[in-house]
């Protein structure tokens, strides 16, 4: 079993590493999923995460806190809009599909403020 926990939490984590880059797909989610499979199934691991200088901010803050940082909110907004608009003006030519991806990007924005702001 601590096998599975740690391929499906290696999974989880090259999925948060992809989020960082991909405007749609969410870091922190996969990060916390990330700490609390490694935390079933290797201790190592976990305090490798906890302590990474770049992943162990992300699930401290968000553990302790509840809040996202101001320049994370800032830039995954900044991203995903960017991301959307273009897709919506330029990429998709049906109105359906449009109006969803809206859609979608008004409620990830409303989830992404709904945060505490971390300063």
């Amino acid at each position: 079993m601590k096998t599975l926990y740690i391929v499906l939490g290696s999974i989880s984590l090259a999925l948060g590493i992809l989020g960082i880059f991909l405007p749609l797909l969410p870091t922190t989610p996969f990060l916390l999923l990330t700490a609390a499979l490694y935390f079933k199934g290797s201790p190592r691991l976990y305090n490798w995460l906890l302590n990474h200088p770049h992943f162990g901010p992300y699930i401290r803050n968000f553990r302790e806190n509840k809040a996202i940082p101001l320049r994370a909110k800032i830039i995954s907004l900044v991203l995903m809009w960017g991301t959307m608009l273009y897709c919506i003006f330029f990429l998709i030519p049906l109105l359906w599909v449009k109006i969803l991806l809206g859609l979608i990007a008004a409620g990830v924005t409303y989830h992404i403020l709904s945060f505490k702001t971390l300063r």
